[in-house]
């Protein structure tokens, strides 16, 4: 029996780096005191309705003995890494996922195993020119949401210190992020042509390979310069898709790409 490939959401936060500087603007660090650390994530599997947020609290013993430590948070991300087939993050390839592996090495988790990555950044810049690709100003462009407005920094000094009002609108902040972030990334699918194929990893060949539905209707034909193809467009995701042409005789395509 076919399953669905395992697509993970996700958005870090992290502590500010602790140093001694001279000055307030572009200043060479004099004596650096404490490195960042992770201070929580936030996570949704596609296709399940409920978004989750680890934080450091949520650890209570160990919180109490050092609330900079962050390795349950970075073990639970390890876990859920592990068991994802694609994950999904804005600004997650320069960002997200460089500052867990990070904390993964430094935990000794070792590599979780590969996935593909999707970065829905990436993607505003490649395929269109809005004024911010921002998550945030993405989402109102979009009409899709906002991100809850923190406050800047202290926020995330209020964290640092232990207050339980900064650790409950940090979640709310990191919730929002990641229920925003799938609504960006199902707004921009349709244009992703590098977008890993979903009908292979669920082994549902004649699906559709961006969202592997069987929502597929043949719409006209594409031409290279030695082949021609059937074009298939999905009505679930609104992705294009192709076979060659001796399959476009057949109810069903064979292979979809």
């Amino acid at each position: 029996m076919s399953s669905k490939a395992k697509v993970l959401f996700y958005d870090i936060e992290t502590a500010p780096n602790l140093a001694y500087v001279w000055g307030h603007y572009e200043q060479n660090v004099i004596q650096h005191l404490h490195e960042w650390y992770l201070m929580c994530f936030s996570y949704k599997w596609a296709d399940d309705n409920k978004t989750h947020v680890v934080a450091l609290p949520d650890f209570k013993d160990a919180y109490e003995l050092d609330p900079e430590n962050d390795f349950h948070i970075a073990q639970e991300l390890w876990e859920l890494m592990d068991s994802a087939d694609v994950v999904i993050a804005h600004n997650g390839d320069r960002f997200d996922i460089r500052k867990a592996n990070a904390r993964f090495i430094v935990h000794g988790l070792g590599a979780p195993s590969p996935v593909h990555q999707i970065d829905t950044l990436k993607a505003a810049r490649k395929y269109f020119m809005f004024n911010s690709n921002k998550l945030g100003d993405l989402g109102e462009h979009l009409g899709l949401g906002d991100k809850v407005a923190t406050g800047g920094f202290k926020l995330w000094r209020g964290c640092m210190l232990g207050e339980p009002s900064s650790w409950r609108k940090m979640k709310m902040y990191a919730k929002r992020d990641t229920v925003l972030l799938e609504k960006v990334y199902e707004a921009m699918r349709p244009w992703m042509r590098n977008h890993p194929s979903f009908n292979l990893m669920s082994g549902r060949l004649d699906t559709c390979p961006t969202c592997a539905e069987e929502t597929l209707t043949r719409r006209g034909f594409r031409y290279t310069k030695v082949s021609t193809f059937q074009q298939w467009h999905c009505s679930n995701c609104g992705s294009w898709s192709k076979t060659r042409l001796a399959n476009s005789e057949v109810e069903k395509p064979k292979y979809v790409s």
